[in-house]
């Protein structure tokens, strides 16, 4: 499966929540997460996804960090399983 789909996947998983998950971009600050996941009662996560065994490069995983230190959860999702179990542990934080 391509990254392309397992993150349309993650979009509809989103949409079915009642959520959004806007692609971001973010000029000028490169290595940012793909999607921002905004669910409802203000839930929110940042999702960096990749191909099947991709993993991310290290200036994403350098923003990863940044954005963790400052208290955002940040997911790698490489296989379309692990969506449920993303969505359930930022639906609950």
């Amino acid at each position: 499966m391509r990254e392309k789909q397992i993150e349309q996947k993650l979009v509809r998983a989103v949409k079915n929540m009642g959520g959004i998950a806007p692609k971001l971009v973010s000029p000028g600050f490169d290595g940012m997460p793909d999607r921002i996941v905004l669910l409802p009662g203000g839930h929110i996560g940042f999702v960096e996804v990749k191909a099947p065994g991709e993993k991310p490069r290290p200036l994403q995983l350098a923003r990863h960090g940044l954005l963790r230190r400052i208290g955002f959860k940040v997911y790698v999702l490489d296989d379309e399983q692990q969506i449920g179990g993303i969505l359930d542990e930022i639906r609950t934080t």
